[in-house]
C-alpha cells in the first residue's frame, strides 16, 4: 500500500519516475504487446475458420449450406475488421482524453499512450 502512495503522489508533479505510467511502464508494455498480438492473430483466426467452413459447404454441394456458409464468413471477416480496428480506435481516444493542463500529468499520461499504442518504443525518461 505504501507503494501505491509514493507511485499516486508523483502523479502530475513533472517527475515521470514517480509518475503512475511511468512506474508501471513495464505492465503497460504487456498490454500494448498483447493488443499488438491480439489484433494480428485473432482477424486471421476467424477468416481461417470462416474459409474452412465455406470449404465444407462447397464439398458437400448443398445450397443452403452454402449460403450458410457464406453468411458466417462475411460475419467474421467483418469482426475480423473490428478487431483489426480496435487499438487504434483506443488511441484516438487516448489522444482526446490526453488533454490535460497539468505538465507532469501530460507527461505521464504520454508514457502510458507510447507503451500502449506503440510497445517496443516503450521507454521512460526525463523527456517523454
Amino acid at each position: 500500500m505504501n507503494n501505491f502512495l509514493l507511485i499516486a503522489d508523483g502523479i502530475g508533479t513533472g517527475t515521470l519516475r514517480n509518475g503512475f505510467c511511468a512506474a508501471s511502464a513495464d505492465i503497460w508494455q504487456v498490454v500494448g504487446w498483447i493488443l499488438l498480438v491480439f489484433k494480428i492473430v485473432i482477424p486471421i483466426i476467424l477468416i481461417v475458420l470462416g474459409m474452412i467452413d465455406l470449404g465444407k459447404a462447397v464439398v458437400a454441394s448443398k445450397d443452403d449450406e452454402i449460403k450458410k456458409a457464406v453468411k458466417s464468413l462475411a460475419m467474421r471477416g467483418i469482426a475480423a475488421i473490428i478487431i483489426f480496428f480496435i487499438p487504434t480506435i483506443i488511441g484516438l481516444i487516448m489522444g482526446l482524453v490526453g488533454n490535460f493542463s497539468s505538465s507532469g500529468a501530460e507527461a505521464d499520461y504520454n508514457v502510458c499512450k507510447k507503451c500502449i499504442t506503440n510497445p517496443n518504443k516503450c521507454q521512460v525518461t526525463n523527456e517523454d
